[in-house]
């Protein structure tokens, strides 16, 4: 296998390796929509070891381990080469294999490849969800506890992926919330495809986003502890006239690939009605557009309770 410069324009040849720069900027692709940049050397193992991943699509080599530095040296990437879905090069590479020798070889037309449909994404949303009553309870003592509000973070540490404030104990309303959510699920289940299965465990946890704040493209299963989540869901509460613009929920529709889901270019844009809750498939990729709240107060923020039903 042998690494060239790919150019913009086809040639009838690839540029040859000693044509390589002496930094090449490597972003990871990995479950989950997860993203990280590396410099690596044209000639580093590292790279080779990353493309014969993606180009080993009946796993002959078996799962390894990559550990990959990270943030100038001072954290370690570590992953599995089943998490790994692409590779994105800057300048361009592109891999060469030596050509196989073939007797008597008679050329012939492939056939022409279909593009691929998207899988469509499917998501409920109902108005009107608690009392108007518990609406405005619940509005109060997210208010009265703002101090006891920490910074959101994902499994991976990743810096700029999400900003926003959660409450990881409310017991007062997480009860009210996961009795909500089970007298629907059967027919949110139903509703969604999902194949009837036993409830382990409802998860809950109350997040408040405000100015600039967002959350990259994810998906909630990603990694080996949320794999038993099935359906996720999001209640929005705030204050009224709405107090923020933005916030939206993007949920993408999907793609196969390398026996992997992946986001599709279409999508489904959700409004974050107030008293109304969402329901998706948690393997979904999906995303909370940046919000604009000219305040700034935290009694503004686009509030949500949400969470997630595990098999």
């Amino acid at each position: 296998m042998m690494l060239t410069m790919s150019s913009t324009q086809p040639t009838s040849a690839p540029a040859p390796a000693a044509g390589l720069p002496e930094q090449i900027t490597i972003t990871l692709l990995l479950m989950g929509g997860q993203q990280y940049t590396v410099s690596l050397t044209p000639d580093h193992t590292l790279l080779t070891d990353l493309y014969e991943t993606l180009m080993d699509v009946e796993g002959k080599r078996g799962k390894r381990l990559f550990q990959v530095p990270i943030h100038n040296g001072q954290a370690m990437l570590t992953f599995t080469s089943d998490w790994l879905v692409g590779l994105v090069t800057e300048p361009p590479i592109v891999i060469q294999r030596p050509p196989a020798p073939q007797a008597h070889a008679v050329p012939q037309t492939p056939p022409p490849t279909a593009p691929q449909d998207p899988l469509i994404s499917r998501y409920l949303q109902f108005d009107n969800f608690l009392t108007p009553d518990e609406h405005q309870r619940l509005l109060e003592y997210a208010i009265q506890r703002q101090s006891e509000f920490v910074p959101t973070t994902t499994f991976t540490k990743e810096a700029n992926y999400r900003e926003s404030v959660v409450l990881y104990s409310f017991p007062e309303f997480a009860e009210l919330m996961r009795e909500r959510v089970r007298q629907v699920f059967p027919d949110v289940a139903a509703q969604m495809g999902l194949t009837p299965f036993e409830i382990s465990q409802i998860e809950a946890q109350l997040t408040a986003h405000n100015d600039g704040n967002f959350y990259k493209v994810h998906n909630d299963n990603g990694s080996p502890n949320t794999r038993s989540r099935e359906l996720t869901y999001v209640y929005y509460f705030y204050r009224e006239p709405k107090p923020f613009t933005g916030g939206e929920l993007v949920i993408y529709d999907s793609q196969v690939r390398n026996n992997y889901y992946v986001k599709a270019d279409t999508f489904k844009t959700v409004e974050p009605r107030n008293n109304s809750i969402v329901f998706f498939l948690s393997r979904y990729l999906h995303e909370v557009l940046p919000i604009h709240c000219p305040s700034q107060e935290f009694a503004d923020s686009r509030f949500t309770i949400n969470g997630w039903v595990r098999r």
